[in-house]
């Protein structure tokens, strides 16, 4: 086994083996409103893993913003939710750097005319990049973390865009375990991407996000955002997609402790 790997499973068995700081889980909370509906035991194995991801991350504040623990920490948590029923995940270890803007920044935008290309700068709250670092608007990180009612989470999405990288390809599937998973899943995510098109083009009220008509890989990216933040919706509406969702991320939202005993 290569040194590098080695030295990252002893690194990782130390990190594990240390303590979680006993101000993390309110801290989290802080800005983390899905933090406090999961179980006790997810609670603490979601503090695991953040804890790893968080470390193995290269952290960098653009245009003065400043990374300190509540932003590592608000970041991390939400990124690894979506690690914690997938076996063998790797930490998101393809993620090397999250760089983090105080607001929406810019980002250039090619607009063809003919054979003219002009480029525009656009706005945005977050980008995966392929081999890359995620970009995230701190901002953006703050509203869709504490609003975990309304399906738009910014760090849900752009890392659900990094499992769909896993394989090389941005197609809106990610890794499954079987033929038949992968079936199942082609099946129901073309089905609900078409319906969502087709809504989208006929005006009418979607539960998701009408951005994910862009193509699959935004497809499942919003509809990520959706399992987590509006599950029992989407189960109702949406029963196939719900489950197929279920399936890969090895987690039930709509059932979670705090939504039993909650308004949710």
């Amino acid at each position: 086994m290569p040194f590098l790997t080695l030295f990252r499973q002893w690194r990782r068995r130390r990190l594990l083996a240390r303590p979680i700081p006993a101000h993390w889980p309110e801290l989290i909370a802080r800005n983390f409103g899905l933090f406090n509906l999961l179980s006790e035991a997810d609670q603490t194995k979601l503090l695991k893993v953040m804890r790893v991801f968080a470390a193995e991350r290269h952290w960098e504040g653009c245009a003065g913003m400043e990374v300190g623990e509540e932003v590592r920490l608000a970041i991390a948590s939400q990124a690894c939710l979506l690690l914690l029923g997938i076996p063998d995940h790797d930490y998101f270890s393809q993620v090397r750097s999250i760089l983090v803007y105080p607001q929406a920044y810019l980002l250039p935008q090619h607009r063809h005319e003919g054979a003219v290309v002009h480029e525009e700068p656009v706005p945005a709250a977050g980008t995966a990049v392929f081999n890359g670092p995620v970009l995230l608007s701190w901002e953006d990180v703050v509203r869709g973390g504490r609003n975990a009612r309304d399906g738009r989470n910014v760090v849900l999405h752009e890392f659900a865009h990094f499992l769909d990288m896993e394989e090389g390809l941005v197609n809106g599937t990610p890794p499954l375990g079987s033929r038949k998973e992968l079936e199942m899943w082609q099946s129901v995510m073309t089905e609900e991407y078409h319906r969502l098109r087709q809504a989208s083009e006929a005006g009418l009220a979607t539960l998701l996000n009408r951005y994910g008509k862009m193509d699959p890989g935004e497809f499942f990216a919003v509809a990520t955002e959706c399992f987590f933040e509006q599950p029992g919706r989407m189960q109702r509406s949406h029963p196939r997609l719900y489950e197929v969702l279920k399936g890969y991320f090895g987690q039930d939202p709509a059932g979670w402790p705090g939504r039993q005993t909650s308004s949710w």
